[in-house]
């Protein structure tokens, strides 16, 4: 990648840009910095759980939202 051509090529896309929503958010980058990935804050443990549930997932292990509900009415 040519980073030189890649920033004149964001600069002419950013002059013609008219939307404002995107440039608060290009503003917000640039003020804030890079906003950090959640995955690189959490501990391995929980980076194992979150895998564990996404296979559950994949596997069709998981209850619906309005079963839980159902079955745990009694106590809300």
């Amino acid at each position: 990648m040519n980073l030189d051509k890649e920033k004149l090529s964001l600069i002419d896309w950013i002059a013609s840009l008219e939307d404002e929503t995107i440039i608060e958010r290009i503003k917000f980058l640039k003020e804030k910095g890079p906003v950090k990935d959640f995955w690189d804050e959490i501990s391995d443990e929980e980076k194992a759980s979150i895998e564990r549930g996404l296979k559950d997932v994949q596997d069709g292990r998981v209850v619906s939202h309005e079963v839980v509900k159902k079955n745990y009415e009694k106590w809300l």
